[in-house]
């Protein structure tokens, strides 16, 4: 079973319509409501995978109630713990191919609250064998917080992913204790190094010289429709996505790290592992709604996704 961790989950709601005026009213026809937040979107993807899947965090009020219900209703373990705050909304109003959001900061997490989440993640954890974590995390949370959970699945021998960025992506690993893998773009990587990365030569060269980096066995540095570059130990691939029609490449990250954990479940290995996990984000561009694929298309995808072993020295 796999587990996807979101600490600062939230409702996410869509507002889609033809006219959006400000400082008037606007009638709303076209409604969406689902469980939000980058672990839930991985969750998605994993059900649809055909994977067990259980999910954690915090949830609190009738919104963290929702949540619940979600999760019911795909079948998912509930490992959620709950909190005296609210659990937050986060509004997007689409009106033609603008996009507003409107993002709530979510509650504070108490001390009292934050310990029994790790002693609830210390017992249920052993029923896992993949953790993900995802996203940012609440307020009232240390930044070392990822690697306290880290440090406990490694203690029971878990493989562990990590999709967070910036500060909170650097000062997870400066602990000693790493987790399997990071997905950061090129952005995000940039950003890990205080430098500008533009093509491949430059990630290459960040990818090979010792750094924050050391130890952590797959790095899979996503470049959107350009593909991936992806570190494994000492090897280096490049990576090239097939042309498709992109609906919605939100959420495409969350997939990504849906296919890795999915396939590393699976047993795949290398290059197949690879191709598996990037072509969920592919997956992902070409659905409307985000953190979805269509299964259908999976063997389609793998085939086409490129592939090759990168020379350095």
């Amino acid at each position: 079973m796999i587990l996807t961790i979101t600490l600062n989950p939230s409702v996410d709601i869509r507002y889609s319509l033809e006219d959006f005026n400000i400082d008037k009213g606007n009638r709303v026809s076209d409604v969406s409501k689902t469980a939000g937040g980058k672990g839930l979107n991985v969750s998605r993807v994993l059900h649809q995978l055909d994977e067990k899947v259980a999910a954690s965090g915090f949830l609190g009020g009738s919104l963290g109630e929702f949540i619940r219900k979600e999760l019911t209703k795909l079948d998912m373990k509930d490992f959620f713990s709950s909190i005296d705050g609210d659990t937050r909304n986060c509004i997007a109003i689409i009106s033609g191919e603008e996009q507003t959001e409107i993002l709530e900061a979510g509650p504070v997490i108490s001390a009292k609250e934050q310990n029994d989440f790790l002693q609830a993640f210390s017992s249920y954890i052993k029923e896992v064998d993949i953790i993900t974590i995802s996203g940012s995390l609440p307020k009232g949370i240390p930044t070392d917080f990822y690697s306290r959970l880290i440090t406990i699945a490694k203690q029971h021998d878990k493989l562990v992913l990590l999709d967070t960025k910036g500060d909170l992506l650097k000062e997870t690993l400066k602990s000693d204790v790493k987790p399997d893998l990071i997905k950061p773009n090129h952005i995000e990587l940039g950003d890990l190094f205080g430098e500008s990365f533009t093509d491949d030569e430059s990630i290459i060269q960040a990818l090979t010289k010792p750094s924050i980096l050391d130890n952590v066995e797959w790095v899979v540095v996503t470049m959107g429709s350009k593909g991936a570059i992806v570190k494994h130990h000492d090897k280096l691939y490049r990576v090239s996505n097939p042309r498709v029609d992109a609906k919605n490449p939100v959420g495409s990250g969350d997939s990504v790290i849906a296919g890795f954990s999915a396939g590393l479940s699976r047993g795949l290995t290398d290059e197949s592992l690879i191709k598996f996990g990037l072509s969920m984000g592919v997956l992902n561009v070409m659905e409307d709604q985000t953190g979805c694929i269509d299964p259908t298309k999976i063997d389609w995808c793998v085939s086409q996704m490129g592939i090759e072993l990168i020379e350095h020295s």
